[in-house]
C-alpha cells in the first residue's frame, strides 16, 4: 500500500473514496487500479478538452506516493538501524529553540490542513488527537506529536521536490508556511540531525539524504524512483518490488503510441553503448542458421495434398521433404503450433458460430507435443531424421499462452494474475 498526504480542500474538492485514507488521513493506493481511479476522480474535474496537459496519470500518481511512503521507510529504517527515538529527541530539541505555542499552532495547523480520518469526520478534536498515542507496527507506543512531526518533515519534503509541482493542489503547504514556525521547525530538525549520526550510502544528514532524490532528478518521478532504486535498495526490503513494478506501470503509459500519420519518432539510443545484451551464449553453428519455419498443421496437410496421401503426423514427414529442405541450405527448421492445444478454445468458438473451429496454437492445454501430431515420439523420429541432413529443430513457447482449462491454470493458479481488472491501466487488447 502505499501512502500521501492529501490536504482537506482536495479531499472535499474531488470527492476521493474516503476508503482510501488510512486512518492518519494518508490516502492508500493499495494497488494501481487505486490509483488509477484516484487519477480519474481528479481528471472527471478537469477540462481537459481544453487543457490535456493538465491529465493525470496513475503511473504518476502513484510514483509520488511510493516516493511519499519510501521516506517514512527510510525515516524507520535509520531509527532501528541506529538506535534511537530521533523524533521523540528531535521534538525535544526543538522545544528549546522555538516557543511550544508556536510548536503547538504548527501541529494544529498541519491537523486542520490535513487531518487523521476520524478528525476529518469530526469524531475527535484536534486537541485530544495530538495528547494522544499510536502503537506503531512494532508494538511501541509514540506519541502523535511525534507522529504529527514526522508527517510534517514529509509534507516539506514533498512541496520542495520540484517532480512533485504538478501535483501540489493535493499536498500544499503554503498556508502552513505562511502563518506558522513550520519552516524554522524545519531547520531546527535539520540543526539536530547534524548533532546525530548520519545515514545512507553517503552517510549523510538524514533530511538531507531524504532530499537527494529530488536534487538529483528534480523534473522526473521515474528519475527519482532509479535513483531510490541503485542508492537506497539495500535500505527497501519488499519495497524494492513494488518500486519496480511503480516503474514499470510509468513505463507503460509513456510508451511509443502512432495515432496516425505524421512526424516520424527517432528512436534515440545515446548512451547505451556499454550496455550488456543478455544473450544465450553463442554456438559455433549459430552464425550460418538458416532458418525455416513451418506452421506443423498446415505444412502437414501441403505434404498430403503433394503427395497424394494421409500425412498427419510428424514421423511421416517424407525424407524427400527433408532432404529438399537441406539441398536448399536450410540448417534449422522452427515448426511453429507443435503444442497441445485447449480443448475449451475450440468448443468457445464453435459456440459463436464457426463449426469448423480449432483452437489456437496460443490458447494451449498444455506444454506437451500435439496427440494429433503423433506426440514425443513423433517429434523424437523428424528430430533424428533432421539432425542426419545437418538441420537443427526449433520452437517457441509464450508461458501465459494458456485456455482457460489449461492444466496450469488448473493446478497452478498462482502462476497466474487474476484480477477483474488490468494491473496494468495502459495495455490495450
Amino acid at each position: 500500500m502505499m501512502e500521501l498526504h492529501i490536504s482537506r480542500n482536495a479531499r472535499d474538492f474531488y470527492q476521493f473514496d474516503q476508503t482510501l485514507f488510512a486512518t492518519n488521513g494518508n490516502i492508500i493506493f493499495a494497488n494501481f487500479q487505486a490509483a488509477r481511479a484516484f487519477a480519474q476522480k481528479m481528471n472527471h474535474r478537469k477540462d481537459l478538452l481544453h487543457h490535456p496537459e493538465q491529465a493525470v496519470h496513475a503511473g504518476q500518481i502513484n510514483g509520488v506516493g511510493l516516493i511519499d511512503e519510501i521516506m517514512h521507510v527510510i525515516i524507520d529504517r535509520y531509527q532501528q538501524q541506529k538506535k534511537t527515538d530521533f523524533l521523540d529527541n528531535a521534538l525535544k530539541w526543538i522545544n528549546e529553540k522555538i516557543s511550544s505555542q508556536a510548536i503547538d499552532l504548527t501541529l494544529y495547523q498541519f491537523l486542520e490542513e490535513f487531518p487523521p480520518i476520524e478528525v476529518y469526520r469530526g469524531n475527535i478534536s484536534l486537541t485530544d488527537y495530538l495528547q494522544q498515542s499510536a502503537i506503531n507496527k512494532d508494538g511501541i507506543p509514540r506519541s502523535n506529536q511525534t507522529v504529527v512531526l514526522e508527517d510534517l518533515i514529509v509534507l516539506w519534503l514533498a512541496n520542495t521536490n520540484p517532480a512533485f509541482s504538478r501535483f501540489q493542489e493535493l499536498f500544499d503547504d503554503s498556508k502552513i508556511k505562511n502563518s506558522t514556525e513550520y519552516q524554522q521547525i524545519i531547520n531546527s530538525v535539520h540543526e539536530f540531525l547534524e548533532t546525530q549520526p548520519h545515514f545512507g550510502p553517503d552517510n549523510q544528514n538524514l533530511l538531507d539524504m531524504l532530499h537527494t532524490p529530488a536534487v538529483v532528478a528534480p523534473k522526473s518521478i521515474s528519475g527519482q524512483l532509479e535513483y531510490i532504486r541503485t542508492k537506497w535498495g539495500y535500505l527497501l526490503g519488499d519495497y524494492l518490488l513494488r518500486l519496480l513494478n511503480s516503474l514499470d506501470l510509468i513505463r507503460e503509459e509513456e510508451k511509443i503510441i502512432f495515432p496516425g500519420s505524421g512526424p516520424s519518432l527517432i528512436p534515440e539510443f545515446s548512451g547505451l553503448e556499454l550496455e550488456l545484451e543478455r544473450f544465450s551464449q553463442d554456438k559455433d553453428w549459430m552464425p550460418n542458421l538458416v532458418l525455416m519455419a513451418k506452421n506443423a498443421f498446415v505444412w502437414l496437410d501441403q505434404l498430403s495434398k503433394k503427395y497424394q496421401r494421409e500425412i498427419r503426423r510428424l514421423d511421416e514427414i517424407p525424407d524427400e521433404e527433408l532432404d529438399r529442405l537441406a539441398n536448399w541450405g536450410f540448417t534449422g527448421l522452427w515448426l511453429i503450433g507443435l503444442w497441445e492445444r485447449s480443448p475449451a478454445s475450440k468448443r468457445i468458438k464453435q459456440l459463436r458460430g464457426n463449426i469448423d473451429a480449432v483452437a489456437s496454437a496460443y490458447s494451449l492445454f498444455d506444454y506437451q507435443i500435439n496427440h494429433e501430431l503423433g506426440g514425443e515420439l513423433s517429434l523424437q523420429n523428424l528430430q533424428q531424421r533432421a539432425w542426419q541432413r545437418g538441420i537443427r529443430l526449433a520452437s517457441d513457447m509464450v508461458p501465459n499462452h494458456m485456455g482457460i482449462d489449461s492444466q496450469w491454470v488448473i493446478e497452478h493458479p498462482e502462476w497466474f494474475i487474476s484480477l477483474d481488472y488490468s494491473p496494468f491501466p495502459s495495455y490495450s487488447f
